[in-house]
């Protein structure tokens, strides 16, 4: 599941607004490979953290190191172009362009091209090959020429999964990856996720415990700016700590 060099550590790392600070000191590793869920209640930090690590927000202190390299307050753009690429609670397509169109897109930089006025896109046999195999993959295939925002809720989702591994990511940030489904979506989603990061890392935000516990190699619990556990799932269920500050009876 994992090898020696981490994808992702976070070292003392603190955010403020003002006076107000959000994120007290973070210190997380995450193995290569690993399926690593955060979880919390709202207002915990989490999607701070986020943006910490994705290159939306600067760090007030502390360092994000990728692979060992430090990538905080590095530009979003070259954080992706490096190998971390990010879902948003608020999904995050192009409604107006096809299914095929949103892919095609994503695919286009990994693939080494460049703006160019002169080059038609549909052209490119290699960004047709890999868009066809990104929807198949996500299972959007037969939706191919529907404009995104015409989708359902969940196909809208697993869109923008397809857009995450679309440039070749294998460090991948979902945030609440399953928000607002029903629970045959969520099944669903579910088994796409676990599909889409097999051999890539995740780390994820969810507040559905089934999915978290489904999924997640291991657990961080992020209350309050500060991480008060960092565990397996079947350590984190019994650790009382938690249960006192998030998960409560619950799951005990």
């Amino acid at each position: 599941m994992t090898s020696s060099a981490p994808a992702l550590v976070l070292s003392g790392l603190r955010k403020s607004f003002g006076s107000l600070e959000i994120i007290r000191g973070v210190d997380l590793a995450v193995p290569t490979g690993e399926r690593h869920a955060i979880i919390g209640p709202n207002g915990a930090g989490k999607s701070t953290l986020f943006h910490l690590i994705s290159g939306h927000y600067r760090p007030s202190a502390g360092s994000v190191r990728m692979r060992g390299e430090e990538i905080g307050g590095m530009a979003p753009q070259l954080i992706n172009r490096r190998g971390l690429s990010r879902s948003f609670q608020i999904t995050n397509v192009f409604p107006r362009l096809s299914v095929w169109e949103n892919v095609r897109c994503a695919t286009l930089w990994a693939l080494g091209y460049r703006y160019s006025f002169w080059r038609s896109v549909d052209r490119l046999a290699d960004a047709r090959d890999r868009t066809e195999q990104i929807l198949t993959e996500i299972n959007l295939l037969d939706r191919w020429d529907m404009p995104a925002g015409l989708l359902t809720y969940a196909e809208q989702r697993a869109l923008e999964i397809g857009l995450t591994i679309a440039g070749n990511a294998d460090i991948l940030l979902l945030d609440e990856p399953t928000a607002g489904m029903s629970h045959a979506e969520t099944d669903r989603m579910v088994e796409l996720i676990r599909q889409v990061t097999e051999g890539r890392t995740l780390v994820m935000i969810e507040h559905d415990m089934g999915v978290v516990f489904d999924l997640a190699d291991r657990i961080s619990v992020l209350v309050y700016g500060e991480v008060i556990a960092s565990d397996t799932p079947k350590r984190i269920k019994a650790n009382a700590a938690v249960q006192q500050a998030y998960l409560g009876t619950e799951v005990a």
